[in-house]
């Protein structure tokens, strides 16, 4: 599985390498048609063609392109022939010949509700934007091999089925994925190009890869495939000052990213491409948040401190992130340095519009900044109205289902002598699982010392006979099993809590049991294996469960279902949950994400647009503990905040 941008990963997010190009819209208000049933989603960009034009940045990612259709507009409306694109030949930017500064901000389109497109573009504008990036995650678009889809979200593993799989490099396997999803993807855009009369007048060739850097002939192939397939506007790279030089290829101008401006790192771009305009390709507002640890911020005066000097020194510059929005599901990726850390579902990111699209401090100061430097004088539009948030009553849990009561709906059993990791299981048409629980049955004669041997990834509820007896994780890599007479069922029940998306560990990340399980130092055989993706195949099946009331003592982990009420137009919300302990919350079937009590998240942003008028469906997948009845208010709650040093 290749982790989402953490972007995501994440990406956040995931960091792999990433491409971006630049969308042009008009002085006026761009338009979002959203058109097809509910399976199939076209979205339709209406750009006006007047005399004073703004543009807006989109990363296309090697891990995904967001495709704009105009198949709905007449070829004349938009189609233009043009000589002259995006030209970096001076110190300063060109389009057309004219002089063109990039101020940019980051917005991921599946972090956004579709029906919230539009607002947060207009938010954007109205705040001086004239540029606009997002990831497009490989995975969304090619959930199989060969299997290609560019309308919906799903899921991609089979990369990481190859056990010798080198990402990001030369690796066969690797290039093969690479040109099969290109073959597919770039003939789709090229037609969109600046020069063919369409949008795109940039592409980014990779992301961060002077971090990683690995394979000197890597570089060269990305862009060759790019240009080979007819793209033909300017390329660019992004790194970090300090792993500039590694990360470039000829024919391609450098960017870099940074939370703080210095000296060194204009210096350092500079001596690298003296006549050509210095990119801040991602200025960061704000930062990632983990589990376990504090909300991190950056006060609003540093922020636009910062954003002040970049633009007085004549740079351009893109905000990541403009609007964070939310890693809903199972999205959120992770971090590895110093050690294995989780991220949290709220892509918040301190940025100037908040997780929900609310505008915040740093908005305002941002907005009075860069009035100063709209185009030719022009007055800033005024920021759109608010969406209403409400509190609603809360969801009483009625009917329970246990795990165990649930396998039988799951994908499976697999049966397998030695542990599988999730990515090789013989699920989802053979091409493996790539998010949530893996539940691993064997059967053991004796307690002992079970050890996990670091091949836990990354998260083990243990059982015996469907008692619980402890965890195993990163940091807990033994357990005792009690004594007991016969032959028992020991379960390990293990959650794929996020992949890291950029680093060393790049090519580490199949999730499961990833090798032996000792009890008293010998292997563990003959598994019996369930996928339990959680996807909403998965989830709907569950209403033809055999649910029963819920009990005094209901039994962990479980399925729990509530109904949430919502008269006339539902409203924005935020689900929270005190008294539970660790799970995925869904709504009408959709995984909202994962909740946690150690925080610091304590409460999952519920987008009013995935709420039906009248009764919604409530039901929450609990590990350990629950308070047996879910909350929704119309605060955020992103938890205790340290401000970022």
């Amino acid at each position: 599985m290749l982790p989402a941008c953490c972007c995501g990963e994440t990406l956040p997010g995931g960091g792999l390498m990433c491409s971006s190009a630049l969308r042009r819209y008009s002085e006026t208000s761009p338009t979002v048609y959203y058109k097809g049933s509910n399976s199939t989603h076209m979205v339709v960009l209406r750009i006006r063609n007047v005399h004073k034009r703004k543009y807006a940045l989109i990363c296309l990612c090697i891990i995904g392109f967001i495709i704009y259709q105009y198949k709905s507009l007449p070829a004349k409306r938009w189609r233009m022939s043009r000589k002259v694109g995006l030209s970096a030949n001076t110190s300063q930017f060109t389009l057309e010949g004219e002089t063109f500064r990039i101020i940019g901000g980051s917005v991921h389109y599946f972090r956004v509700p579709r029906a919230y497109w539009r607002d947060r573009l207009l938010k954007m504008k109205a705040c001086g934007i004239n540029t606009l990036t997002t990831y497009v995650p490989w995975s969304l678009h090619q959930p199989e091999d060969g299997v290609f889809n560019f309308h919906t979200q799903l899921d991609l593993d089979w990369l990481l089925r190859d056990s010798r799989m080198r990402l990001r490099t030369t690796y066969p396997g690797f290039t093969q994925a690479v040109n099969t999803y290109f073959n597919k993807l770039i003939p789709k855009v090229v037609p969109l190009q600046f020069k063919n009369g369409g949008p795109i007048i940039a592409v980014q060739v990779e992301n961060e890869y002077g971090s990683f850097a690995k394979d000197q002939g890597y570089m060269l192939f990305i862009k060759e495939a790019l240009m080979s397939r007819g793209i033909s506007e300017l390329l660019i790279t992004s790194d970090f000052h300090s792993t500039l030089k590694f990360g470039g290829v000829d024919g391609a101008i450098r960017s870099v990213k940074l939370q703080k401006l210095n000296q060194r790192d204009v210096q350092e771009l500079t001596a690298l491409q003296p006549n050509s305009p210095s990119l801040v390709m991602e200025y960061w507002p704000g930062g990632f948040d983990v589990w376990g640890d504090l909300h991190h911020v950056l006060p609003p005066e540093d922020m636009v401190s910062t954003m002040r000097e970049i633009l007085r020194r004549g740079m351009s510059v893109n905000m990541y992130m403009f609007h964070g929005g939310s890693s809903f599901g199972f999205l959120s990726g992770a971090l590895a340095d110093p050690s294995y850390r989780a991220l949290v579902p709220s892509y918040d990111y301190d940025a100037p519009l908040s997780e929900a699209g609310e505008y915040t401090p740093k908005y305002h100061l941002l907005r009075d900044l860069l009035s100063r430097y709209s185009m030719e004088g022009d007055s800033l539009p005024d920021p759109p109205a608010l969406h209403y948030r409400e509190t609603y009553e809360p969801a009483i849990m009625y009917q329970h289902l246990p795990l165990w009561d649930a396998l039988s709906f799951a994908e499976g059993p697999f049966k397998s002598p030695k542990p599988l990791n999730m990515e090789n299981l013989p699920a989802n048409n053979g091409n493996g699982q790539s998010y949530g629980y893996t539940l691993y049955d064997t059967s053991i004669s004796s307690g002992g010392v079970l050890k996990s041997c670091d091949h836990v990834r990354d998260r083990a509820l243990v059982f015996v006979d469907r008692r619980y007896i402890g965890l195993l994780k990163r940091q807990n890599q033994e357990l005792a099993v009690p004594d007991g007479e016969g032959q028992r069922t020991l379960s390990l029940l293990v959650e794929n809590c996020g992949r890291v998306h950029r680093g060393r560990h790049l090519d580490k990340q199949q999730k499961g049991l990833v090798g032996d399980v000792l009890l008293n130092d010998i292997p563990l055989r003959d598994f019996t294996i369930y996928s339990l993706d959680m996807k909403p195949s998965f989830i709907d099946s569950l209403y033809q469960a055999p649910w029963k009331s819920l009990p005094e003592n209901p039994t962990f982990p479980g399925f729990f279902m509530g109904r949430l009420f919502a008269y006339g137009y539902p409203s924005d919300t935020f689900v929270k949950l005190p008294g539970w302990e660790k799970g995925v919350v869904f709504i009408n079937g959709l995984n909202l994400g994962r909740y946690w009590s150690i925080g610091p998240q304590q409460a999952l942003y519920l987008p009013g647009p995935f709420l039906n008028s009248g009764i919604n469906q409530v039901l929450v997948f609990e590990e350990q503990e629950g308070d047996y009845r879910v909350q929704f208010e119309d605060t955020a709650d992103l938890g205790m905040a340290a401000e970022i040093q």
